[in-house]
């Protein structure tokens, strides 16, 4: 079956598409959004966080914020803003971050191959995350933020995208943090025709970042198929915005962990502790990043620690059990610290590696932190083979940068 199929995107018109593009609904908090929104009237943050533009005594997750989201995304449609694209096409999406690219196909996937685990996940969802996303895309009759999906880099498709990019691209322009954006729509019928072809050859896609975006299209599409007594499988319900990045140009960083107590140990008993699963030692060069897998990095006590997990404490050929945020769990954070559920545990919390080692250092000499620990980033290879396996990362494994913006390309569900 196909995997993917061409749509007609609502779009920023070109002048204004870098005040529309915005960050991902979930990486920024209601205050924090509210911020990056003033004084920006065409921030598309008051689509995908609809919330900052009512009063802050109501709930984020009240119908009447979902409601506002679908008024903001009306009005960016009637004053012109954004605007929807004659015809089905595909678009090619590149960002650069420093010196990394990536360039990826702007696609709608079909929500029966996820079904079907065409397209493979590697972690669970919670049902109060779906069911924000499901109200917000049924609300708003569109999916504003695109699931962020990868495959095995294919040479027939690198040189169709190739023949994309050496063309003039609609938008082209630098974000805030730093990072370029480019967007090409893909005019020619007969290299969309191509990249479909090339596609269909793809045996399956994975889901990168969006597990929760993609469960809620899977549940839009019952809810509105139910509704619907002529379905046929071809509305637009039955297919949610992704961008498929090659996986040879995937970037992972580090996903780190502070934890609040050493479980009622002195610094000393707890380096005694440690000693029985990782050999442990002092960083000479102070703040230091693992170098490999099945290293990490502590800091405690104003002192960083280089710790190597013991060869036989894990499981060699589990996919899941020999990841670095396996061992860790495992052997340290559950069995010396108690913290069986790091999903729902409030003694721990998460970092990611793109605000680097001195993140982790603030939170702990904050006080409010006893220690953190550094991982090594995992790798695509062990996110595909845990996906094939039909098994499920840690949560907190992955941090993908850069960031997919929001509002470049609106999926529509008409």
């Amino acid at each position: 079956m196909k995997l993917i199929r061409p749509f007609n995107a609502l779009r920023p018109r070109k002048e204004l598409a870098a005040k529309v593009a915005a960050p991902p609904y979930d990486v920024l908090n209601r205050e924090e959004a509210f911020e990056m929104a003033k004084g920006n009237e065409y921030s598309f943050l008051r689509i995908n966080k609809p919330e900052i533009d009512v009063d802050f005594a109501i709930d984020a997750y009240d119908m009447r914020v979902y409601q506002r989201g679908a008024e903001n995304l009306q009005k960016f449609i009637d004053k012109g803003i954004m605007q929807r694209d004659a015809r089905n096409t595909f678009y090619v999406y590149k960002q650069v971050m420093g010196k990394h690219e990536q360039v990826g196909l702007v696609a709608a996937a079909s929500v029966e191959a996820y079904e079907k685990e065409l397209i493979k996940k590697h972690e669970f969802t919670r049902p109060d995350k779906e069911d924000d996303r499901v109200n917000h895309i049924n609300t708003l009759s569109a999916q504003v933020g695109p699931v962020f999906l990868t495959y095995r880099a294919q040479p027939e498709i690198d040189a169709l995208i190739a023949t994309v990019t050496a063309t003039t691209p609609e938008f082209d322009f630098v974000s805030d943090d730093g990072n370029r954006h480019v967007l090409w729509v893909v005019a020619d019928d007969a290299t969309v025709q191509k990249i479909q072809a090339a596609f269909d050859k793809v045996p399956c896609l994975y889901v990168a970042d969006g597990h929760h975006r993609s469960a809620a299209a899977q549940r839009v599409k019952d809810l509105r198929k139910k509704a619907n007594p002529a379905h046929t499988g071809q509305e637009s319900y039955n297919f949610f915005s992704t961008v498929i990045f090659p996986d040879n140009q995937m970037q992972i960083l580090d996903y780190n962990r502070v934890v609040k107590d050493l479980k009622g140990m002195s610094e000393e008993e707890f380096l005694r502790a440690i000693q029985a699963w990782f050999n442990v030692h002092e960083s000479k060069a102070g703040a230091v990043k693992p170098t490999r897998e099945h290293e990490f990095t502590m800091y405690l006590g104003g002192k960083w620690y280089i710790l190597e997990a013991i060869d036989g404490t894990w499981i060699e050929n589990d996919p899941v059990r020999s990841l670095d945020v396996s061992i860790l769990q495992n052997n340290l954070l559950s069995p010396l610290l108690g913290i069986e559920d790091p999903r729902r545990d409030k003694r721990i919390d998460f970092v990611g590696g793109i605000r680097g080692l001195q993140a982790l250092e603030k939170r702990v000499d904050s006080g409010e932190w006893k220690a953190a620990f550094a991982l090594y980033p995992t790798s695509i290879k062990s996110l595909m083979a845990i996906a094939d396996v039909g098994e499920v990362m840690p949560p907190k494994s992955t941090w993908f940068e850069p960031k997919l913006k929001s509002g470049l390309f609106v999926h529509i569900l008409d």
